[in-house]
Order: structure tokens, then sequence, then C-alpha cells
């Protein structure tokens, strides 16, 4: 039964048993699944990634994509993680032919030419807007990226991060939520940001 537990969606990605454990940490009672009935009783939903975006195809064939949508709309609060906020987008251009789910209708694209890619290590965050994900957080937290392509700064970006210019690190739109960080990765403030997702209020 997933009635108030965190959902945490599980589509073959790297980094689940790492976020599901800095999850329960901080106190989340969490059920893993594949399944998109399981989103249907859930209190919040977590989306973690890790790798290519072509994988993100698995969430539409599966069904998920359409229950998130719906719950989301009722407003459960979801949190998504590296691929998981650039999923929000139309799409990608690392699998042009894999759509997003469209929350956003901006693209996501590689880094430019000129800089290291993939984005490996500890950046800083800075804050454009209110973000409910980082209140209680020193100004310009130090958190832990690992990427290749970056979504562009929208309406709904509360914080960013600058390499090779400025990309979306934060992303806040009603019961939206998405970081392109790993929170699981990023020590006391990486925790502080998941404990303060799971506190967020339905809107």
């Amino acid at each position: 039964m997933s009635a108030g537990k965190t959902v945490v969606i599980d589509y073959q990605t790297g980094n689940l048993n790492s976020a599901c454990k800095s999850l329960r940490a901080v106190g989340a009672d969490l059920l893993v699944t594949q399944r998109p009935e399981d989103l249907k009783n859930a209190a919040r939903i977590v989306l973690p990634g890790v790798g290519h975006f072509a994988s993100t195809e698995r969430l539409t064939t599966s069904g998920i994509g359409d229950a998130l949508r719906e719950r989301v709309a009722e407003g459960v609060p979801f949190l998504g993680i590296c691929v998981g906020l650039q999923w929000l987008f139309a799409g990608s251009a690392e699998a042009s032919d894999t759509p997003g789910l469209g929350i956003f209708p901006e693209v996501c694209e590689r880094f430019p030419g000129g800089i290291k890619s993939p984005h490996v290590g500890w950046n800083s965050l800075e804050p454009v807007g209110e973000s409910r994900l980082l209140a209680g957080l020193p100004d310009s937290p130090y958190v832990y990226f690992t990427h290749s392509y970056r979504a562009p700064r929208i309406n709904a970006t509360t914080t960013v991060t600058n390499y090779g210019g400025a990309f979306s690190a934060v992303i806040e739109k009603d019961n939206w939520m998405a970081v392109q960080f790993h929170p699981e990765k990023s020590g006391a403030v990486g925790l502080k940001i998941l404990e303060n997702f799971l506190k967020v209020t339905p809107c």
C-alpha cells in the first residue's frame, strides 16, 4: 500500500539506492515501485535519475508519466533529481527522439564547447527567487553535480549554478520541484534539501 508514503519511482537508473538511503535518513517512509498504480495514494513522489535521457522513455511507455501528471494536479508534491529534472522539459538534445514530460516547453542542451564536460563535482547554488527546497540553508551552499546536459533558466527557476553560463539548478512550480544536482551526494546540505521537500505543503 502506498497511502501516506513517499513513492520513489524506479526506472532502472544508477542512484536509486543512495537516494533512498538519504530519504530514509531524513524520515521518509518509502515505497519503491515501477508501477503507475502505486502513485495513486502517494503522499509524495520522487524521481531520481542518472544516465542517458533516453532512459526516461520507460516513464512514458509504463504509464507513469500520465499517473504523475494526475497526482501532482491533485496536489501531491513531486521531486525530480538530475535526469528527473530534465525529464520535466519538452526533451533533451541528448536524445532528440525521446520526448520529455513537457511541463516546461524548453529543451535541455549540452554544455557549450570550450569547457570541460561532463560537469562533475561541487559547485554553488545561487538563488534567483524564493525556494522552499533551500529554506534554512546558508547563502550559496555547495552541492554535488554530475551531468553533461543542462536545463535553461526559466520562470520557474528558483536557483541557478554557473558553469559555462547560468543554468537551472532548482526548479519549483506549484508542486513540481526538481534539482539538477544530487542531494544524496551533497552531505548535510543535500539532507536538508530532502528534509525540506518532506515538509512541503501540497498546493
